[in-house]
Parts: C-alpha cells; sequence; structure tokens
C-alpha cells in the first residue's frame, strides 16, 4: 500500500455542521466513516441521510458501518465476532484509499466504542488520531 495507514477518529457531540465540516476540510478529510450502530440524531444534519447529502456537496464521500457500531452488553465481546471482523475489513478498505475519520456523537474517545475500534487499528500498525474540538466562539467575535 503507497499511502501511509492514518486514520482519524472525531465524536461530533455539540458541533453544529459548519464546525464539524471546518474540522475535515482541515484535516483534509475525503471519507467520514459512521460507527454509530442508529446513524439517527436529534441534530437533523446529523441524520444518515441528510449527512451523506451534505458531504457529498463538498466532496466528502460518507459510508455507514453497522457492524461496528455500539453494543450493549460488552464491546470486547463484540469485537471477537465476526460481524465486528467484516467491519473492520470494510473500514480498513476504506481507509486505505483515502483520508478518512471514523465519527461518532460522543466527544471523548475514551467514553466510545470507537476506543475500541481505535486499539484494534493501532494493533494492527494504524496511526490513529483523535481529533478533539475546539470550540469555535463565532458568537463572540463582531
Amino acid at each position: 500500500m503507497s499511502k501511509e495507514m492514518k486514520i482519524y477518529t472525531l465524536g461530533y457531540g455539540r458541533l453544529s455542521f459548519e464546525d464539524f465540516l471546518e474540522i475535515l476540510k482541515e484535516k483534509e478529510i475525503k471519507i467520514v466513516i459512521d460507527v454509530r450502530r442508529f446513524p439517527t440524531s436529534k441534530i437533523p444534519d446529523f441524520c444518515k441521510e441528510r449527512l451523506s447529502e451534505k458531504l457529498k456537496e463538498f466532496g466528502i464521500a460518507y459510508a455507514h458501518i453497522e457492524e461496528l457500531g455500539g453494543f450493549r452488553g460488552g464491546y470486547e465481546r463484540h469485537m471477537k465476532s465476526e460481524e465486528f471482523k467484516k467491519g473492520m475489513r470494510k473500514l480498513k478498505k476504506l481507509a486505505e484509499r483515502k483520508t478518512s475519520v471514523i465519527i461518532c456523537v460522543e466527544e471523548n474517545p475514551a467514553w466510545c466504542h470507537r476506543r475500541y475500534i481505535a486499539k484494534e487499528l493501532k494493533r494492527e500498525g494504524w496511526e490513529v488520531i483523535h481529533i478533539k474540538p475546539r470550540r469555535l466562539a463565532r458568537s463572540k467575535s463582531h
């Protein structure tokens, strides 16, 4: 593989779509990989269909990998399943092609199942960078 094995993770939490997009542009993200089990949100811009459409407008691809979604009852146990392995294969295939970010709602990766995905990727030699969103103070300017 000619491209370095690097991937970002991001919990969009309380970000607006505009701030989320700014981060994607800053990191030159080309593929957003959604690992929410159920890709819905109280914020309409982060629901699967709308998010996919909006990202496409900016030349960013969207992929939902349901197999990597959060599981009640033990994500570590889920990591041993064929479903998880299938999801990881999908994720790596996408991330090997273009600069990618794994997203979920939880801002802190230590409290999110992204940490388990990251641990597995690191074990396989990937560089995993957790993006910590800075609060953009747009309302305070001007």
